[in-house]
């Protein structure tokens, strides 16, 4: 990595008075989609009409007002999907759409032809302004990138003029402004506004894009910030951010930059878009919820918007991915399982406040449910596993049952490699704790009625590998009872350190399910459960369950 000296650092603005870093967001901006244009023209293979039409019909839903549909002048596909939107009518009228030219005489008319019989239209014109693309690719100096602009402007008023149905609004992005000096990117923009002459009633946009993310987040607010401040006609421009994200901080970018000033955003769903793409326009959107803010966008469905990208685009959205992704709503961690799950419970407390330890929002909100929240691999701990049984199958563990299961289902996952399924979880538990009947089973039983209050007698009938055998005993309690009668007949010592019990939600037999805890007087402490439609019967169940515990393990 010695080349590192080949690269020189991006000079900071000398903006001791900035006055962002004091801002708060505090409501959305004009946001406008450009997935089927800046997006779809990333992709290697790029949308067809009626993709493009099905993606279209999705932003709408979603809430989009503005709509980059294209480059009509770039191909036929393009051209043709501006006009079938335009000529069946299918643009809503809350929705305006734009397209994309470049100031070029040819592409501009080319770009007015697809839009003759729109409603409204955005035409978003642009050259190139950066030092290096001047120096580079086109040779020009700052006087003939100047004339390009405003020649493209002045032919975009003349070619509006032919087309009087059409309310057009004129958009200008000098292209890769971070590259540019910001005194003449100012310049470049208030030679195109004299020409346009914004009003109150018919505004411009003046489009500042980030085309290649070139510096830390900060110099691009400073930058829209000092723009703002000297942009010509600025009640009447409405300043646009376009940030790419090959630094990795778009979303971030953007945000401070709204801080800075900015009144609307261009992105892409997902943070489609050239190179390392574009915004994440639905992160941003998200951010903003999360702080209490209306996000004026739709992301209630947050899988919808998954499906259709990944059917449009042919890509995928990365597990991990903010507020989408497939485990971005999900805990391994042991700790961080058990903080969810106390969370959650404490919410109860508080429904319309959400605070829940991990989750910055709650999944719910975004069409997500509960469930896969927390996934029980080996690095879970009792908390996630009671989670999972509590949410899924109504199974309330005590807490020493927590631990002891922890054990199992980490063994289990060591075993297999992989994280369990809920249903997995609950097999395993079945499996371990509830209505064992090896080798002693209950057949039957008997309360004794008796003179004392203070005092219960059971008569029971187990099997006993399979033999019949009749049992009494008498304690404070049937259980208390019921143990006794254990106790003689196997010569154990039965001590009960917990007992609980809870109606069931899962399943349609058994509606209650009681846990016992027991001690062997030496140190074991043995863990069983039982099931029934009867309280009492799932109690001397859940005994028998641990007595079988105690002699198997005894045995062995």
């Amino acid at each position: 990595m010695m080349n590192y000296t080949k690269y020189r650092p991006y000079p900071p603005m000398n903006m001791p008075n900035r006055k962002w870093p004091n801002n708060v967001i505090k409501k959305a901006p004009i946001w406008c989609s450009v997935d089927l244009r800046d997006g779809n023209q990333s992709l290697e293979i790029p949308m067809n009409i009626d993709e493009k039409l099905e993606f279209f019909n999705f932003l709408v839903k979603t809430g989009f007002k503005e709509i980059e549909i294209g480059f009509p002048a770039a191909s036929d596909t393009e051209f043709e999907f501006a006009r079938r939107l335009i000529d069946d009518n299918l643009i809503p009228d809350d929705v305006t759409v734009q397209v994309l030219t470049q100031s070029r005489p040819h592409i501009i008319k080319r770009t007015f032809e697809a839009l003759k019989g729109a409603k409204r239209a955005i035409v978003h014109l642009y050259n190139s302004t950066s030092t290096l693309q001047r120096d580079v690719v086109f040779g020009n100096s700052m006087e003939q990138t100047t004339q390009l602009a405003v020649d493209g402007a002045k032919l975009m008023i003349e070619e509006a003029t032919k087309i009087p149905e059409t309310d057009f609004m004129f958009q200008y992005s000098p292209e890769s402004f971070t590259g540019t000096e910001m005194e003449y990117a100012v310049e470049i923009c208030n030679a195109v506004l004299d020409v346009w002459k914004p009003t109150k009633e018919k505004k411009v946009i003046i489009n500042l894009p980030s085309t290649v993310e070139m510096a830390t987040p900060n110099v691009y607010a400073d930058q829209i910030e000092y723009c703002c401040e000297n942009i010509k006609y600025r009640e009447n421009v409405i300043i646009s951010l376009h940030a790419h994200n090959d630094r990795g901080t778009a979303v971030a970018a953007t945000e401070l930059a709204l801080m800075a000033g900015a009144d609307r955003v261009e992105g892409t769903l997902f943070g489609n878009g050239e190179r390392t793409g574009n915004t994440d326009i639905m992160n941003v959107a998200m951010n903003m919820f999360s702080q209490g803010i209306d996000p004026e966008l739709d992301f209630s469905n947050i899988d919808e918007a998954v499906e259709i990208y990944e059917k449009s685009t042919r890509m995928a959205v990365h597990p991990r991915h903010p507020y989408v992704g497939a485990l971005v709503y999900t805990a391994f961690s042991g700790s961080h399982q058990d903080a969810i799950r106390k969370g959650m419970e404490r919410m109860k407390e508080h429904p319309d406040r959400w605070e829940v330890p991990y989750l910055p929002i709650d999944p719910k909100d975004v069409g997500r449910s509960y469930d896969p929240i927390v996934r029980i691999n080996s690095q879970s701990g009792k908390g996630g596993v009671a989670f999972i049984l509590e949410q899924n199958f109504g199974l309330f563990l005590p807490k020493a049952f927590q631990q002891d299961f922890s054990t199992t289902t980490t063994g289990i996952s060591d075993r297999k490699h992989k994280d369990l399924t809920p249903q997995e979880i609950y097999d395993a538990f079945m499996d371990k704790y509830v209505d064992i009947k090896e080798p002693v089973q209950l057949v039957k039983y008997n309360e004794i009625a008796g003179d004392r209050k203070d005092y219960a007698e059971v008569e029971a009938v187990i099997k006993y590998y399979g033999v019949e055998i009749t049992v009494r005993g008498v304690g404070n309690g049937v259980i208390d009872a019921f143990c006794h009668a254990l106790e003689k007949k196997f010569n154990v010592n039965m001590e009960i350190v917990d007992y609980r019990e809870h109606s069931m939600e899962y399943g349609t037999k058994a509606r209650a399910i009681s846990y016992i805890q027991i001690s062997n007087g030496k140190g074991g402490r043995f863990y069983g459960a039982g099931t029934s439609s009867n309280i009492t019967k799932s109690s001397l169940r859940a005994v028998v369950s641990t007595v079988n515990k105690m002699i198997t393990t005894e045995a062995e």
